[in-house]
Formats: structure tokens, sequence, C-alpha cells
């Protein structure tokens, strides 16, 4: 049997809703279950209650609340003022930020292949593959202190390029 939700919901919308407020629910919390009562019951075909819409909707109602306040009970709630909310620290960069940040990142990127390719590599080997200047040296055939030398290098040059960048 099919039923005709519109009649359905301007008959029994109000009805679900003070149902749900009764069962402790706030009011913008039972208007959200009214609406995932309908949207539930306009996806689900009844089973049993075919010939009684209103205890159909009054169950699926009961259902919806009972596992929206099992869900309410493993996480903790905070009312907070619209003040209190806007202090809460976001710890996603700001779009400046990121701009900023890929602007940085262009300027390494150029930079590194400004750098010879033995220096390019100690330093790709020792920043990003993250080796030591002993396990660096012995890769390239060079002494610890040469290696050393040549990461430095690359570093000021890096940090060259991002000051003259600033400026």
């Amino acid at each position: 049997m099919m039923w005709d939700l519109q009649i359905l919901f301007h008959r029994h919308a109000r009805e679900i809703e003070r149902f749900l407020r009764r069962r402790g629910h706030n009011s913008e919390a039972a208007a959200d279950l009214t609406q995932d009562t309908f949207a539930r019951v306009l996806t689900a075909t009844p089973s049993g209650e075919a010939d009684n819409p209103k205890a159909y909707l009054h169950r699926v109602a009961a259902n919806l609340s009972v596992d929206f306040k099992r869900r309410e009970r493993l996480f903790q709630r905070a009312d907070l003022t619209d003040d209190e909310f806007a202090q809460i620290a976001d710890n996603s960069p700001s779009p400046e930020t990121v701009v900023y940040d890929r602007q940085r990142l262009t300027i390494i990127e150029k930079a590194m292949l400004e750098l010879p390719e033995k220096t390019r590599i100690a330093f790709e080997m020792h920043r990003m593959g993250e080796k030591t200047m002993s396990q660096v040296a012995a890769e390239l055939g060079l002494s610890t202190p040469r290696t050393w030398t040549l990461i430095r290098r690359a570093y000021r040059h890096l940090r060259e390029r991002l000051i003259a960048a600033a400026t």
C-alpha cells in the first residue's frame, strides 16, 4: 500500500514533533528527528503496520529518538555562546598562510635546481632522505667534513633565496 507522504506530513508532522519533545528532545532536535522520520518513511516500505500510518510514523520516530539519545551519550556537549565559539582555536592554516607557504616552496624548488648536482644530492639525502652525514658521505664517496660543507652551502643558498624573495 502506498501512502501520500505530503498528506501524512500535513496531518502528523506537528504531532510527531510534540511526541519527540515529550521524549526530552529540544525543539531543534525534535524538528530534525521529525524530518528524519518522514525521510525514513519515504525510503522504506512499511511491513506489518501498512494499515495504520500514524502508528508506523510514531514507531519510526521512537526508534530514531532512541538512536539519537544513544549517540548523544557518546559525546560530551558544551553549549557555547557565539563569542566563546569564535575563540576556539582552528588548527588549519589561513588562506593567506597557504598562499605564502606555496610561494616559499616554489622559491625553494627553483633554488634547489640552482645548486650543483653533488650539493643538491647530498642535501636531499640528508634532509629528505633522513640520512646521517656519514651515511651520505659513504654513499657519495666523500669525507664527512666535505659532505657537511656541501649540505651547509645548500642551506645557505636556500636561505639566501628566501631572504632575497622577501625583500
